[in-house]
């Protein structure tokens, strides 16, 4: 199929882009990558009037550190973030998880923020950001606002953004002092979407799973105090709190079979490489 007929308009810059989102609101998407959007426009799943392409804006395209973040712009790519020199120092489960989304060709054009903002569960960057709660920066032409990624995803598609609003970076917390990460998916092939993803962070006080796949939106779990002894009835009990439902991939019941497996194997490797 062909998408239906649209505009394409190209701004210069971050300015020129929040002006055309206030003009056409609703019927505007912004696209940079385009690898989740335009497979959805040929299937008219979605059929914008407006597509506002960002990807020339430089001041949108970049990787930065402060002193608690990674901040990635909303121009940036996928590949860009994976060989940046310091993300395996700076966010392990991102350096684990990155690998796992799409393929060397379609990272090379799929942004960090677009697969955010386009909020598939099944999607390996957003479970990572509701895990480490990270949150979105977002933009309008009059105002700017920040939210926490369990407050920006709301379910399958579907975030707080606003019509008139570009999410313009993402930022993942840093690595924490004595923390372990690891991070686990069932896909049926190499670059899919999971089937079931987990991830894990294990910290002297907390350890923190969160779960993508299975529910409409990333689920995070934490427990203050779970020795390993306990470690399978907390997992089974999260497991059922899961709204999971079948489709061609797997039942429900397989994919919490999966939350109870790759969840403990996560959670063992995350302990075990603390330091």
């Amino acid at each position: 199929m062909k998408p239906s007929a649209f505009e394409y308009i190209r701004p210069g810059s971050l300015a020129e882009a929040l002006a055309c989102l206030a003009r056409y609101g609703e019927d505007a998407r912004i696209i940079a990558g385009g690898l989740s959007l335009v497979p959805a426009m040929n299937f008219r799943l979605v059929q914008p009037k407006v597509l506002i392409d960002i990807a020339d804006i430089k001041e949108l395209d970049y990787v930065r550190l402060d002193a608690a973040h990674i901040e990635v712009g909303a121009a940036a790519t996928q590949a860009r973030l994976l060989a940046w020199p310091e993300l395996a120092t700076a966010s392990p489960l991102l350096a684990q998880a990155l690998p796992h989304v799409g393929h060397f060709q379609t990272r090379s054009r799929g942004t960090v923020c677009g697969s955010i903002a386009n909020s598939d569960p099944s999607s390996e960057l957003p479970l990572c950001l509701a895990t480490l709660a990270g949150s979105v920066i977002l933009r309008s032409k009059g105002a700017s606002r920040q939210l926490a990624a369990a407050d920006f995803q709301l379910g399958l598609l579907h975030t707080a953004r606003k019509a008139d609003e570009m999410v313009v970076a993402v930022r993942f917390p840093l690595r924490q002092k004595g923390a372990g990460y690891a991070f686990h998916e069932l896909a049926e092939r190499q670059g899919d979407l999971a089937i079931c993803a987990v991830a894990a962070t294990v910290t002297e006080r907390a350890i923190r799973l969160g779960i993508g796949g299975v529910a409409d939106k990333p689920a995070v779990r934490e427990w203050s105090d779970l020795p390993d002894s306990g470690l399978d009835a907390a997992l089974n009990e999260f497991a059922w709190d899961l709204e999971a439902s079948d489709d061609t991939h797997g039942t429900a019941v397989y994919r919490r079979q999966l939350v109870r497996r790759l969840g403990r194997r996560a959670i063992l490797e995350a302990r075990a490489c603390r330091n």
